[in-house]
């Protein structure tokens, strides 16, 4: 049976009965020897990444799925914990019942938390629509989830908002955390200030006067050694009409990426590295620009000059497990200045469907299929010329890391767009046996004494002044940075966890399970023991050598299936739904499929489309 706080909630009728309910919520309070634990806890070298909840307390279960229902109203498959492959949104279950794992399963494994916004649920109701204070609401009760589970009962109630959590967690601003969605305004305005209240657990106290400027902050994860940075996404968003892009001082994605270059170099000085986070990923292709060009330019120099100090960024929004390789060519410093408007003209759109992500998708791949061939070095050693067309290689992708390019990580989302997700991190400790991953959260002197002035200097709206400092480069003596050599912090391996609720609904439902026995998120796939993708760690050079097998479209005879054995799978998902989808009568068969591309397309989606599906959206770019 539900328990009866779980069934009201899935009843309610008003905001205020939901929210106030959710809010009542006892806490998982952590035991003594919990606490003592945590004082002196060495790192695990692993982190979190979750995203984009979306948090609907109007979610009613067994109610419509169809667009204008919304899982609110009439009857039809909505499950308890939602209903996976629609538009929906997540229900209290879900949120519960996803805490309750992280709690049960990695709460005590890992060193802090990337939480990449979108937390309440999407303006999709006209009979409910969402208000300032709903969205406020939505965002608090998640906060109050991340104390359930990793709040220390003893500080809850001091002085020090910053001292709640046993481990630091850092959220960023979601283009559904604010109203009206994607609009907002250069700052100080109502949400930098509602936010920098919301999330005072979080803000190191000497940034708050930035974050209200601005919503951007960056925590100290382990002090003195690695610094995770929320970016404001909301102020490169293309569909953010109150600003306009990065180049001119006037605007606050000037200032923005202004404090990014002079936090940089400061931790650059102190000898420390840096992760990026950010709820917008910077999506640039034919048909999908989600950032202003502006911002996409500055973004791409800032990671080209502070690669030795940036070990990788992660991003949301767009609810498909991929990522994107950033090419320092197509830097271009006109551009960036704003002396010269940019060529690229594809629109940005909010409607990201699965046809429009299928676009995305196979652009992607087109244009992985034009980087650099490498192949030559596979060759036999009678070949002469084969050291030299490896050095041509290796010049054209920017030398032996492949420092053309850099690499950002887009992470699959919780409400089930697709099947809930969250991903943990492996990252390289050698040599920090004996530093404890508690994160400074107090005044720091390099925070409080570089922030950029921008009181003094943000011009008019309509100014046109642009001239931006450049970052500088790492010294030429310094070896690669972490995102290109494994080094302490380099990023190497993740596991992609999933919910899958087609079961775990089809078990409640038929009674078979009760609420604490049957949840879970289960391992779709872990890049350590993959043996599709095979990557050694999380380096520019092992993406830029995996974006190449999924981009040929002529694969060896050993990265080939055939028709027949198109729905081998390596992940968990995969393997389960093998027995529920059998070939459909007239199927093409005999087909040479590029694995590599097959299996990034599975798991983009979460493994929720079957073999014919995936054919059927790609299949004229699957054949080898």
């Amino acid at each position: 049976m539900i328990p009866r706080l779980l069934l009201s909630l899935l009843m309610c009728t008003t905001a205020s009965r939901c929210l106030a309910g959710l809010v009542q919520q006892k806490p998982l309070v952590p035991t003594d020897s919990e606490l003592e634990a945590s004082k002196s806890k060495k790192l695990h070298g692993r982190f979190l990444h979750i995203t984009d909840f979306h948090l609907d307390p109007f979610y009613s279960q067994f109610s419509s799925t169809d667009d204008e229902d919304a899982c609110h109203w009439g009857q039809g498959s909505a499950g308890i914990f939602g209903a996976e492959k629609t538009d929906c949104d997540s229900p209290t279950t879900l949120i519960n019942a996803t805490f309750q794992w992280i709690h049960d399963n990695i709460r005590d494994s890992i060193d802090f938390v990337v939480w990449t916004g979108d937390s309440a649920r999407h303006d999709n109701d006209e009979l409910i629509p969402r208000s300032e204070g709903q969205v406020i609401k939505l965002n608090e009760i998640l906060v109050n989830k991340f104390v359930e589970v990793f709040g220390k009962d003893d500080n809850l109630n001091d002085t020090d908002p910053t001292n709640d959590f046993t481990i630091p967690i850092v959220p960023n601003f979601g283009n559904n955390d604010i109203l009206p969605h994607n609009i907002f305004d250069a700052g100080p305005n109502r949400w930098t200030e509602a936010f920098a209240r919301v999330w005072q657990k979080f803000i190191p106290e000497a940034q708050r006067h930035s974050f209200e400027r601005g919503g951007w902050f960056f925590v100290e994860v382990i002090p003195d050694k690695l610094a995770v940075f929320s970016l404001n996404t909301m102020y490169f968003f293309k569909s953010n009409t109150a600003v306009d892009g990065c180049a001119h001082e006037s605007e606050p994605g000037y200032e923005h990426f202004e404090w990014l270059r002079i936090q940089l170099q400061f931790i650059r000085q102190r000898g420390m590295k840096a992760i990026l986070s950010g709820h917008v990923p910077p999506a640039r292709t034919e048909s999908k620009q989600s950032w202003d060009e502006t911002c996409w330019q500055k973004y791409t120099l800032w990671l080209q000059q502070y690669r030795d100090v940036i070990v990788g960024g992660m991003y949301g929004h767009m609810n498909i497990d991929h990522f994107m390789l950033q090419d320092n060519d197509q830097i271009d410093a006109r551009v960036i200045s704003g002396e010269s408007k940019s060529v690229r003209t594809s629109p940005h759109s909010t409607d990201f469907s699965i046809q429009k992500s299928a676009e995305y998708l196979t652009e992607l791949r087109y244009r992985w299929s034009e980087l650099p061939d490498n192949s030559e070095r596979h060759k036999s050693k009678e070949d002469k010329n084969r050291r030299s067309k490896h050095d041509d290689f290796l010049d054209k992708i920017g030398g032996e890391w492949g420092e053309r390019y850099s690499v950002t990580l887009v992470s699959a989302s919780v409400v089930p767009i697709y099947f809930p997700t969250m991903r943990v991190f492996e990252y390289n400790t050698t040599g920090m046996e004996h530093v404890t991953g508690k994160a400074k959260m107090g005044p720091d002197d390099s925070t409080t004494s570089t922030s950029v002035k921008t009181e003094k200097h943000r011009k008019s709206r309509g100014s046109k002044k642009h001239r931006s400092e450049k970052p500088k480069p790492p010294s030429k003596s310094q070896p690669p940075g972490p995102a290109y050599s494994v080094q302490p912090f380099s990023l190497l391996g993740y596991t992609q966890y999933f919910a899958n609720l087609t079961e775990i609904n089809a078990a409640f439902a038929s009674g078979r399970h009760s609420q604490h026995d049957n949840f879970t998120y289960e391992v779709e796939y872990d890049t350590k023991t993959d043996t599709i993708y095979r990557l050694p760690d999380l380096t520019v050079r092992s993406y830029i050598d995996l974006a190449t097998r999924i981009g040929d479209y002529r694969p060896k005879q050993e990265d080939v299936w055939l028709g027949a054995s198109e729905e081998s799978h390596s992940d968990a998902s995969a393997a389960k739904k093998k027995k529920k989808h059998k070939k459909k009568k007239g199927h093409k068969s005999g087909k040479a499929i590029n694995k590599f591309w097959y299996t990034f397309v599975d798991r983009a989606y979460v493994g929720t489309k079957s073999a014919d599906d995936l054919r059927d959206q790609f299949g004229s770019d699957l054949e080898g």
